[in-house]
């Protein structure tokens, strides 16, 4: 009968004599010999060495249990993570790396990694017991690191709870919380929370005790959160590229050259109706735009066109505007009229001053929260006519209506 004999030993069969030394190989590798020399040591391939690593007895693809642990003890097996983060494979290459005395860049060129990805790795996960980076402890670490969501502060803290509802109720923004906490508790930090910390507990965490009705607790009314990117990341605003006012030339500030226009929409009762203006910004002139049915591109543009289509040359040098989406035609606007068109820059009123004086001149007659599509294009003319009739303090006391007239008889 054949016989099978390993390091010194003879066994009955082919199994116990692989068998032992496979155990052989696993116990050479968890004292800390390189895989490779290790395998080299018991006289089998990396191949066959990497599959008993990886708790198979042989290449056949069958599963069985890790029958070298790495130290894992009893946290469970890692969750699977995105392939940003260094995964299971890797770590067993890092650590036979280290073992086999290689220099973290040639490990971090090899696996196709950062240098500084495979030190912090060697930092943050290394057992500071043992003194060794062990691959399944360090990716078990990492998984538990990506756990989410992390603990609530405010849900966690009931007085903090209590004092945030309060403020929320109030209509306070987390910006205002956080500062009155950090007054009121200055040195007590389990009071003391960020914005961020109150936004997430409002927007991220508020299936428990802070679930509050957010639209009535934030000035915003959203109740899910606007993702705000950067300014050059963001989408354009309309196809046809937008001329921003800063591009505007310098004497158009100056009010020296007319036909310059500022224009706008006054919103009528749920946004559902509209008048537009113009106002020509070295004469005040105003002009009122008939939008009976709808505020949308094509409607606008077509106001535009007729209103303004008849004047001289003279008085159809540019239009600025704000990024509504009522203006998206622009382009055709801009070739109707042989007209610059400008935009101004978002959440900048002031850059159209003279249209946001007119438009609150223009709200004696057309008070907030009332329908504006039942007025004719008669009446929108009558009230222009009357507002351009008004002397103004600005003009030395001319009328609008007196100096448009000036430069209509120039241009004749």
């Amino acid at each position: 009968m054949r016989k099978f004999e390993y390091d010194g030993v003879v066994y009955e069969t082919l199994r116990q004599a692989q068998a032992a030394r496979r155990e052989h190989y696993l116990g050479l590798v968890q004292s800390g010999m390189n895989s490779t020399r290790a395998a080299r040591t018991v006289g089998v391939s990396k191949r066959t060495a990497k599959v008993w690593r990886n708790g198979r007895t042989r290449a056949t693809g069958r599963n069985e249990t890790p029958a070298l642990d790495w130290y894992r003890g009893d946290m469970p097996t890692p969750k699977q993570v995105s392939g940003r983060y260094l995964n299971q494979d890797e770590r067993f290459a890092i650590a036979d790396g280290i073992r086999a005395g290689d220099s973290f860049r040639t490990i971090a060129i090899r696996l196709g990694r950062n240098v500084s990805t495979i030190s912090r790795e060697m930092t943050a996960n290394t057992n500071p017991t043992t003194g060794r980076y062990e691959p399944h402890r360090a990716q078990q670490l990492s998984t538990v690191r990506l756990a989410r969501p992390k603990p609530s502060k405010i849900a966690d803290n009931p007085e903090l709870l209590t004092a945030v509802r309060a403020k929320l109720t109030a209509h306070w923004s987390p910006e205002q919380i956080s500062a009155w906490l950090k007054a009121q508790f200055p040195d007590n930090e389990a009071m003391n929370a960020a914005p961020e910390t109150i936004y997430q507990a409002i927007y991220v965490q508020a299936k428990g005790e802070l679930k509050l009705d957010v639209k009535q607790a934030l000035r915003s009314g959203r109740a899910k959160r606007r993702p705000h990117g950067q300014s050059n990341e963001r989408k354009p605003r309309f196809r046809e590229p937008m001329v921003m006012i800063s591009e505007r030339p310098a004497d158009v500030e100056d009010r020296a050259i007319p036909g310059h226009w500022e224009g706008d929409l006054i919103i009528g009762a749920n946004s559902q109706s509209a008048i537009g203006t113009l106002v020509e910004r070295t004469t005040r002139f105003a002009i009122l735009l008939h939008l009976p049915d709808r505020h949308d591109a094509e409607t606008v543009q077509h106001a535009i066109v007729t209103k303004l289509q008849h004047l001289p040359k003279l008085l159809r040098n540019s239009l600025t505007w704000d990024q509504g989406s009522e203006l998206a035609l622009h382009a055709n606007i801009k070739a109707a009229l042989d007209m610059d068109v400008y935009f101004c820059d978002p959440h900048s009123p002031w850059q159209r001053g003279t249209n946001e004086n007119t438009n609150g001149l223009l709200r004696q007659y057309f008070p907030k929260g009332t329908d504006l599509s039942g007025y004719t294009d008669a009446y929108l003319d009558a009230v222009a006519e009357e507002l351009n009739d008004r002397p103004r303090k600005t003009l030395n006391w001319a009328k609008p209506s007196e100096k448009i007239l000036d430069l209509l008889n120039t241009a004749a």
